[in-house]
């Protein structure tokens, strides 16, 4: 267990509120130690901004099977039969009219194989799929990775009709300054610990940057003083 304490006013743990609460959670990959005694909770309704450089204790998995179609995939484990067959014609007709109801348009067609989608594209499927399932809390990892700005502001407005809806968000990423408008809370995650646990209303993108350039500089001038 480790003493240190995040900085910040955060909203405390509620156990009547939260939907998710983890605590003195430590994780090793072989000599690697990802995270260290973290403790964090999520709200009803909130959007958490989970930052941190890449390697910091963070993963990523979309789930998705690049071989099967759109529809396919809003499906995968929860098929419809009419025994012995799949009612793929059912399968279409919803998951359209699931991804028409949260205004996602830019798919040509449900058919087309998720190989064959951009990056916005493949991550509003893997948003949808997760609402259509009745998901309560939805994990988005690095949502906006690699995507151009139309796309990064399709799922950034799609992570606001979430949160609207009353869904309770996680996202992870290292780029604060592109989430941080939709956030209502922010960790910053360094060397597998939380140590920064505020509000978004108080503290600000250029108050993170500072911590993390600060960071990078107490790096550097260790690695300057260590005996070559």
């Amino acid at each position: 267990m480790t003493d240190q304490q995040p900085q910040g006013a955060a909203v405390p743990p509620d156990p009547d509120g939260d939907v998710l609460r983890v605590e003195h959670i430590s994780k090793k990959y072989g000599a690697v130690t990802a995270l260290v005694d973290v403790n964090l909770h999520l709200r009803r309704g909130e959007v958490l901004g989970l930052i941190g450089d890449n390697g910091a204790g963070k993963y990523q998995d979309l789930a998705l099977i690049n071989q099967l179609t759109v529809y396919e995939n809003m499906f995968l484990n929860r098929e419809p039969v009419r025994w012995p067959l799949l009612r793929k014609k059912l399968m279409r007709k919803e998951a359209q009219e699931h991804l028409d109801s949260m205004g996602i348009k830019t798919l040509k067609s449900v058919d087309l194989q998720v190989a064959s989608l951009s990056g916005g594209q493949r991550q509003s499927i893997a948003v949808a799929r997760s609402v259509f399932s009745d998901a309560k809390i939805l994990l988005l990892d690095e949502p906006l990775a690699a995507m151009g700005v139309k796309e990064g502001a399709m799922i950034l407005d799609l992570v606001r009709d979430l949160k609207d809806r009353g869904m309770s968000i996680i996202i992870i990423a290292h780029n604060y300054g592109q989430v941080f408008p939709v956030v209502d809370r922010v960790n910053l995650l360094r060397g597998g610990q939380i140590t920064f646990d505020k509000k978004s209303s108080d503290t600000s993108a250029e108050e993170l940057t500072e911590m993390v350039v600060e960071e990078y500089r107490k790096a550097l001038q260790e690695r300057h003083r260590a005996p070559s």
